[in-house]
């Protein structure tokens, strides 16, 4: 799918580890060059900085399916999510409803505070979220469900409209968060019409460390709106009246609180630009079948994946748990294959300059070695 010349780099090797770490196109490394030779410019160099982080709100914009004025950039989806605490000032009385698949940045801001709001879990069942179970956890006190679109553990990957009008319907309060770094680029998410939406950028945006986009519709806009300090968010940041009042932009410009970190949206920009150029949803028909024949392979191997396939919901991420994980990891990184493995979890992840010979020698590899 991705010309093998704007990857270098995996000539002769299986990257398998997008999930984690994805590797940039050579696009990337001439826009942060790009970023250095206006930076070397000093201030002169500002304008060209501001132009590429409106270029790059367009194109954020246009994957994530909302208006450029509805997106915006901070540092990690870390900061997103505490960013996100802060709008919502959750109380004791409040609760919050967070799933077991879910990475730790959009699970854990809610545990913390001198009175944190009730956290209720939506646990998975045999490597799936089922509604069944989150139905019992709703209820007119809850502010936030929070949830992946898809699972950095597994792989399972939410059906969104079922979840969206479940929660719509027994919860009508609450807002409702998605957390799409292991979708976006390599999933379409534009049909996800969450309150807010969030990404990190250096995984299938195919980006680099710094960069976080934060999308928030107009109609959530009011609700979710940072009790922050610091001043590119605010719009009387320089005013008379800036010692007596912060006035906050709303929404999703509230989640941009200091100077951006431009060399993550250079790099961003360009990455997500490269994608476009191919079509997110052509990268999931090219890529799925490849998760699909890893997933049978698996399963000819005597290894149950940890979440069952999805042929109409897939994702990019394959995962299983095996006693000789490690043992099962040593082999295929000798074999010049990489995998991510950790606590007994091997986790394989397909992208676009992945090939049908990556499958195939991931198998072989472990066949060998089981």
């Amino acid at each position: 799918m991705f010309p093998l010349t704007d990857f270098p780099t995996l000539q002769g090797r299986t990257y398998l580890n997008t999930a984690a770490e994805s590797i940039p196109p050579r696009q990337v490394g001439e826009a942060l060059t790009e970023y250095w030779q206006d930076k070397t410019q000093g201030m002169a160099g500002r304008d060209p900085h501001f132009a590429k982080v409106e270029a790059c709100r367009e194109i954020a914009a246009k994957l994530v399916g909302l208006q450029p004025a509805e997106v915006a950039f901070c540092s990690c989806s870390s900061e997103a999510y505490n960013l996100l605490a802060s709008a919502l000032r959750l109380t004791a009385q409040d609760e919050v409803v967070v799933t077991d698949l879910d990475f730790p940045a959009g699970a854990t801001p809610w545990l913390v505070g001198d009175r944190p709001p009730k956290t209720q879990l939506w646990c998975a069942r045999d490597g799936q979220l089922l509604l069944d179970d989150l139905l019992p956890l709703l209820n007119e006190r809850t502010r936030l469900v929070q949830v992946s679109l898809v699972s950095f553990l597994n792989g399972w990957r939410i059906d969104w409209v079922p979840l969206r009008d479940l929660v719509r319907r027994y919860a009508p309060e609450a807002i409702l968060s998605v957390d799409v770094t292991q979708a976006l680029g390599r999933v379409d998410v534009t049909g996800v019409d969450a309150d807010i939406l969030i990404s990190s950028t250096h995984k299938w945006t195919l980006g680099i460390h710094g960069g976080c986009v934060v999308g928030v519709p107009e109609h959530a806009a009011a609700k979710l709106t940072t009790q922050a300090g610091g001043w590119y968010h605010i719009t009387n940041a320089f005013d008379a009246d800036r010692f007596d009042t912060a006035k906050i932009r709303k929404g999703a410009a509230s989640f941009s609180v200091g100077m951006p970190s431009f060399a993550p949206i250079y790099a961003l920009n360009a990455a997500l630009r490269y994608l476009d150029g191919f079509g997110i949803q052509n990268i999931a028909a090219y890529a799925d079948p490849l998760v699909a024949q890893a997933h049978e392979g698996l399963k000819g191997l005597g290894i149950q994946p940890m979440a069952p396939a999805q042929p109409t919901c897939s994702s990019g991420i394959l995962a299983f748990q095996h006693p000789d994980s490690a043992k099962i990891a040593e082999a295929l990184l000798a074999a010049n294959i990489h995998v991510m493995h950790h606590a007994g979890r091997i986790r394989i992840a397909l992208h676009g300059y992945n090939a049908e010979a990556h499958v195939i020698a991931l198998l072989s590899t472990m066949r060998q070695h089981l």
